[in-house]
């Protein structure tokens, strides 16, 4: 009995030294960027290198869409198509996601934002309409604190004033403990595709075909993927601090500026009542989504892509009246009596 439980304690001491060595493996883990869609591009940026994707009318007013936590902008693939007819259609990846480097800092909002605006810059873009959604809604209010030239007005889709609306699932809150956090991300990048997937079923409504909803059907589960333990936890943790400190909601009063907040009536994250009279308290206009979760961006890009069409062109100043036509002037009486002179010599 007592050599079987030697056995056994041998076992767990190794079992733990390999979770403390895969721990210090992963933290240390970066990735650097590369394009991972067709018509990308890459930004260098003071941050890290950007991936960007700029679509639609080169010389419509701007729409910026900024992605959610572990996800890319592949998350905008049903929805850019229908805003870009008329629209110059940017899409950023996040520092840390899709095809953007992944480092080992600066996951803050504030730096998440200075990135995002150096490869707006960097493409030209600047009087936008900044749709963030969820973690990309926190970014799109850093980043129109920051540089105000660039944001017209945000649309925020699912992004609730702070984290006491909702709460996050309990194999979501084991992946942000050390050590278990880390030994979760290796099952992320070895186990099968369905329990990745699985990972995503409280970011759509209930019941939601999570394959229907992008061009790639694994696209959730190439997301999680792409990303680092590291880029993972610390982007969770920083979006949790910043709003914590002030709620988003008072942020984007401070701002001055228009904001649209379109929620999931399904939302399974937040509780989307809630969040919507949080942000009609303070006199945003809203809007709740129905049979949407918390991405109707994905769920319900033909009912979400006429709203923000439609604050879009709420921004856009109105054409300039053309000028008044200039009176001709009289012509001047020593002229006029040139001219009779000039007539009367010459005969009829």
């Amino acid at each position: 009995m007592k050599r079987v439980l030697k056995v056994l304690l041998v076992i767990f001491a190794g079992f733990v030294v390999l979770l403390v060595l895969n721990a210090v493996a992963l933290s240390h883990e970066t990735k650097n960027a590369e394009v991972n869609v067709d018509g990308g591009r890459l930004v260098e940026t003071s941050v890290g290198a950007l991936q960007t994707l700029d679509e639609g009318d080169p010389e419509g007013t701007p729409i910026v869409l900024i992605h959610c936590y572990t996800c890319s902008l592949s998350w905008w693939d049903e929805l850019a198509p229908l805003l870009a007819e008329n629209h110059r259609v940017v899409r950023v990846d996040l520092l840390g996601h899709g095809g953007s480097d992944k480092p080992r800092s600066g996951y803050g909002m504030e730096e998440q934002a200075r990135g995002v605006a150096e490869a707006l810059a960097e493409l030209g873009v600047n009087h936008a309409t900044v749709v963030g959604h969820s973690l990309g809604a926190t970014v799109a209010a850093a980043l129109a604190a920051q540089s105000p030239e660039i944001v017209d007005g945000i649309v925020d889709i699912d992004q609730a004033p702070d984290n006491s609306y909702g709460s996050l699932s309990l194999s979501a809150k084991l992946g942000l403990v050390p050590v278990i956090g880390q030994a979760l991300n290796r099952l992320v990048q070895i186990g099968p595709t369905s329990t990745v997937r699985d990972q995503y079923k409280e970011v759509f409504a209930p019941g939601f075909n999570i394959a229907s909803g992008f061009e790639n059907p694994d696209q959730v589960v190439d997301d999680l993927r792409a990303m680092t333990y590291t880029s993972s936890d610390q982007s969770a943790a920083e979006e949790d601090d910043y709003v914590s400190e002030r709620p988003l909601s008072e942020r984007l009063v401070e701002l001055g500026i228009p904001v649209l907040v379109l929620f999931g009536a399904e939302d399974q994250i937040y509780d989307t009542d809630e969040a919507i009279a949080a942000f009609d308290d303070v006199g945003f206009e809203t809007e709740a989504i129905a049979g949407a979760g918390h991405s109707p961006n994905v769920e319900k890009p033909d009912e979400v892509a006429p709203l923000i069409l439609d604050f879009a062109a709420g921004l856009s100043p109105a054409p300039a009246p053309p000028a008044p036509a200039k009176p001709k002037k009289a012509a001047e009486p020593q002229k006029q009596k040139a001219k009779q002179k000039q007539k009367a010599k010459s005969g009829p």
